[in-house]
């Protein structure tokens, strides 16, 4: 019995040989891997100041003007609150407190034109001006309400409307007929348009109010090119 066991020892043996081998050369193995180093965990310093020459040191003392008979008084800069810019100022409330007469006699002579001009073309500029400066009195008129304003602020500045027409030309006007109310309503509404640019440029320069500038920068704009279209459709 004992020769037929001998093959299984044998097997056995080699299948020892193999396993400790194998243990032997994983063990080599890991013993080459390198160990794990920590990580470097180093919190960033943080940047340095940067120099600005000329920035204004937000902390530095502001002399104060006192009341009359008191000395004045220093305050840190950031310690100060800015006093709030004016909406609106004197020249914008002029600009509008005389504007809106002034357009109003622009469609006293606008109206004239239908059954008294004899050029078409004059026709055709009064109704633009009766379709353009018409709106524009309603929303200054409503400019003044939301300011508890109305049309009679300010009037020691009415005598300072350029432009404006006297009651005897208007009549004039009224009662010219063809080719000589054309004349008239030209040089008339001419002089007429200037004096509200003038005021307009007035009122561009000294005025803040946005809307303001934006009425008086339009109302410049468009009474120029009426002056020239006046002047063009008399000449042709």
């Amino acid at each position: 019995m004992a020769p037929r066991l001998r093959p299984i020892v044998l097997v056995e043996l080699v299948v020892l040989v193999v396993f400790a081998v194998g243990v032997t050369v994983a063990l080599g193995l890991s013993d080459d891997d390198p160990a794990p180093q920590a990580r470097a965990t180093a919190t960033p310093e943080p940047p340095a100041p940067v120099d600005q020459p000329g920035v204004p040191d937000s902390t530095a003392p502001v002399v104060l003007p006192g009341r009359p008979g008191e000395s004045a008084r220093t305050v840190p800069a950031d310690k100060i609150t800015p006093a709030p810019s004016p909406s609106y100022n004197d020249a914008d409330v002029r600009f509008v407190t005389m504007m809106i007469p002034h357009h109003e006699q622009a469609l006293v002579m606008a109206r004239l034109a239908n059954g008294r001009a004899e050029n078409p073309k004059i026709v055709a500029i009064a109704d633009r001006i009766l379709a353009a400066q018409a709106p524009e009195i309603q929303m200054m008129e409503g400019w003044l309400a939301t300011r508890g304003l109305d049309r009679n602020t300010g009037d020691g500045h009415r005598h300072e409307m350029t432009g404006m027409q006297s009651a005897d030309a208007l009549r004039a006007l009224e009662n010219a007929r063809g080719a000589a109310f054309d004349r008239m309503f030209v040089d008339m509404m001419t002089a007429h348009h200037r004096g509200a640019i003038t005021m307009a440029e007035e009122a561009i320069a000294l005025g803040v109010d946005a809307i303001v500038n934006e009425t008086a920068s339009s109302v410049g704009f468009e009474q120029a090119i009426e002056i020239e279209r006046m002047r063009e459709a008399l000449a042709g």
